[in-house]
């Protein structure tokens, strides 16, 4: 059989494998094996090729920032800085209505400065924002909605492990990327916060008076003195050091990605060691937790390149990109085709996958249509986030769920949720329209 049919073959059985409830990883692995069998006719040379590619897949120095990374998210963490984030911002917002709302988004905008995982974010600010917005009278649907949407930001602000992943598949510089997602997230930040406001002021009642006292005015019983203030802003400065000298050092070329993770993860240890967090068993619980997200993240790494060279010998890469360029239509449709197939996809997988499933295909074509790839990967990381928001599959309201129990409904959160996808698609159109916002940044480094 002619290997660009096997290639398709090997797709379709992709998509069934996965929407049957295989494990990705497992299933890019096996049928990218099975396929390269297959084409060549050698079970030794599919064995080889799985083989050396286990190995050199992820060899490469650059792979050791996701451990970084991650480390840094889980020692920030455990060092209760969302807390103190949250706190901080709430002074800033918290004598003006839906205070507590914009308080939420500035702080997960600065908590994902140092952890580059939604989910973990979704499910802290579950526990520390949403019983605050509760006893202020914010609408549950309305304060669920807000901690889901402004987790996502923690996959584009730097470090953001999807940018990390896209620029291994995309070869692009991994400092780069990370850069490029500062101006992007900081826009979405600021249009979930002008959101909320315009939410609240079509619909006041969207925040209910509690003991007869506005928010504003809780607020004001509540917020403490100049003493207060003071000490708030004080726990925050770890936090900000660390941001500082992680992304300034990728910024002034101090440090590679990886060499700024380190740096990152070590400061995060330190932060929690100086709050007296950091015990015996938190530690051991947060270097297990790593190894799990690492070795999971690697594990998919390996068998995404398995999957990508047989898809390579296949020729459909080759096919795919020809195709794409004779298409009758302008350059750009073909981007808006693959965001519609991202927010298809955000629906039945997570968001790692959703890129080592089509970004081989997908590349080839971005790139010789003569985009930015850059550009491109901003754009995907945005649009894929949105999936991590929508039925049936959406990862970080099952977090929230999780670390919320039985005290919401998972309805609940996917309906809070809506608005916060039209802002994002509203950042996405923003920057297609404007591709300075996520490349000016990279291009003064």
């Amino acid at each position: 059989m002619d290997p660009f049919y096997i290639g398709v073959i090997m797709i379709f059985f992709l998509i069934v494998t996965i929407l049957s409830g295989v494990y990705v990883g497992v299933s890019l692995a096996c049928l990218g094996f099975i396929g390269v069998w297959w084409i060549t006719g050698s079970i030794d040379i599919a064995a080889r090729l799985l083989g050396t590619t286990s190995f050199s897949a992820i060899m490469d120095y650059v792979f050791s920032v996701i451990p970084f990374f991650v480390l840094m998210g889980l020692f920030a963490s455990a060092s209760g800085a969302g807390r103190d984030l949250f706190q901080a911002a709430n002074i800033v917002t918290g004598g003006t209505r839906g205070g507590l709302g914009i308080a939420t988004v500035l702080a997960n905008a600065v908590f994902a400065a140092i952890t580059g995982v939604s989910v973990a974010s979704a499910a802290i600010f579950s526990k520390i924002a949403l019983p605050e917005m509760l006893r202020h009278g914010y609408e549950k649907k309305f304060a669920l909605g807000v901690v889901a949407g402004s987790s996502v930001l923690g996959m584009l602000i730097p470090p953001s492990i999807l940018l990390v992943i896209y620029g291994v598949l995309a070869e692009e510089a991994i400092g780069r990327l990370l850069i490029a997602g500062i101006i992007p997230g900081l826009l979405m930040t600021l249009i979930y916060s002008f959101g909320i406001k315009f939410m609240i002021y079509r619909r006041p009642s969207i925040i209910q008076k509690k003991d007869g006292l506005s928010e504003s005015e809780s607020y004001g019983k509540t917020g403490g003195g100049m003493k207060a203030i003071a000490k708030t802003f004080a726990q925050t400065w770890g936090v900000v050091v660390l941001i500082v000298v992680s992304l300034g050092g990728i910024w002034m070329g101090f440090f590679t990605p990886t060499e700024a993770g380190a740096v990152g993860a070590f400061g995060a240890f330190l932060l929690g060691v100086g709050k007296g967090k950091m015990g015996k068993a938190v530690l051991w619980r947060v270097l297990l937790e790593a190894g799990l997200t690492t070795s999971g993240v690697f594990f998919l790494l390996i068998s995404a390149q398995v999957y990508s060279r047989m898809v390579a010998i296949s020729g459909l890469v080759e096919w795919t990109t020809n195709t794409m360029k004779t298409l009758p239509v302008s350059p750009i449709v073909i981007i808006i085709i693959f965001m519609i197939i991202f927010l298809i996809l955000g629906c039945l997988m997570d968001s790692a996958s959703i890129m080592l499933l089509t970004l081989p295909l997908m590349l080839p074509v971005v790139k010789g249509l003569g985009f930015d790839m850059i550009w491109f990967g901003v754009v995907s990381v945005i649009v894929i986030e949105m999936g991590i928001l929508t039925p049936p599959f959406g990862m970080v309201v099952f977090a929230m769920k999780a670390a919320l129990g039985n005290e919401v409904k998972t309805d609940e959160i996917f309906q809070g949720s809506y608005p916060f996808l039209w802002m994002m698609a509203l950042t996405t159109v923003i920057v297609i329209l404007f591709p300075k916002l996520s490349t000016w940044l990279p291009s003064m480094m």
